[in-house]
């Protein structure tokens, strides 16, 4: 079902991690490359997709992130107003909290044009109508489920594979519905799901090594996903601040949390993870960008997004092909 060699898909770690020279050394090494186009102006998503072509021959992967329904302003100023002793420490102004669907029906378009040969939905389940258009276009998809009842909603849908995300994975959580965190073990969510639907299942959550691939393929899964275990790869976009919290141990667990953004995600558990955010995605997300931004820029590492999955102590500083073959033994 997958256009690579390697049972080994590269997570869309979108906001800066994701880059073409990544995707291009993944789908290099016989893993399948992705675009991630989460947060990118539709434009600049074209961009990133034309510069990771011309990196790389291989078939490449692009992921979309599905609208959110908007926030409780209130709630929103609520937070903000907790927050704005962060800014004045840190000389920024808050960020404008507001809503907007990402770009989405743009972006769709692209990808359309651009037809690469899989597209990945999260945050939700795409329309019927956008999965049939997508398969015209000559592409294969696939949602990134959390429970049986979401993936009997993507198979409703038509999706082609279903990426099943267990509470391991570092970033953002994939589930529908934001109302709780998702605490589902990866192995226990590939069961529940290979229950209710017969779709291939790509796993994602903690892997990072062949132990990990092994375990996830014998439970089912086609392949895996990996995105933690890249973040420290020279081809990543990593922020400076995010490797060294990551390579020097900086921080000693990770944590669910929603104050960066308003969606839960797991990061490590720097200073910042423990506010309490409502649950308002894009609007937090928007709202602390200057204050993640400027932090990063003066070197602190408690303030930003310290994405990371549970498996995160093994990381290492080592080229994309590197960690590609070890995880595929």
């Amino acid at each position: 079902m997958l256009p690579c060699d390697l049972p080994i898909v590269q997570a869309p770690m979108a906001g800066g991690p994701s880059t073409p020279a990544l995707a291009a050394a993944v789908a290099s090494a016989g893993g399948l490359g992705f675009v991630a186009g989460g947060y990118l102006a539709p434009g600049a998503l074209r961009s990133a997709i034309a510069d990771t072509q011309a990196l790389t021959s291989a078939p490449l992967g692009v992921n979309l992130f599905l609208p959110s329904s908007p926030a409780d302003p209130a709630a929103v100023g609520a937070y903000a107003r907790r927050l704005q002793p962060e800014a004045d420490r840190l000389g920024v102004a808050l960020g404008e909290p507001r809503w907007d669907d990402d770009g989405y029906p743009a972006k769709l378009a692209v990808v359309v044009a651009a037809a690469p040969r899989l597209v990945s939905f999260t945050f939700g389940c795409p329309p019927a109508a956008d999965v049939a258009q997508l398969h015209r276009a000559g592409c294969q998809v696939a949602v990134t489920v959390t429970s049986a009842a979401e993936a009997r909603q993507a198979e409703a849908a038509g999706t082609d594979l279903l990426i099943v995300q267990g509470t391991e994975a570092g970033g953002h959580q994939g589930q529908f519905a934001d109302d709780a965190p998702n605490r589902t073990l990866l192995l226990d969510a590939l069961a529940a799901v290979r229950a209710v639907s017969a779709l291939p299942m790509i796993a994602a959550g903690g892997v990072m090594t062949d132990a990990d691939l092994r375990r996830a393929t014998a439970a089912g899964a086609i392949a895996v996903q990996v995105g933690t275990a890249l973040l420290c790869t020279p081809e990543a976009g990593t922020s400076a601040v995010h490797r060294r919290a990551l390579l020097e141990r900086r921080y000693p667990d990770t944590v669910l949390t929603r104050a960066y953004s308003g969606r839960h995600g797991r990061g490590l558990r720097n200073r910042f993870a423990g506010f309490d955010a409502p649950a308002a995605y894009p609007e937090v997300h928007r709202l602390t960008r200057p204050l993640r931004a400027a932090a990063a820029a003066a070197g602190d590492d408690s303030v930003p997004n310290l994405w990371a999955g549970t498996g995160w102590a093994s990381v290492q500083d080592a080229p994309a092909a590197a960690v590609v073959r070890a995880i595929a033994g």
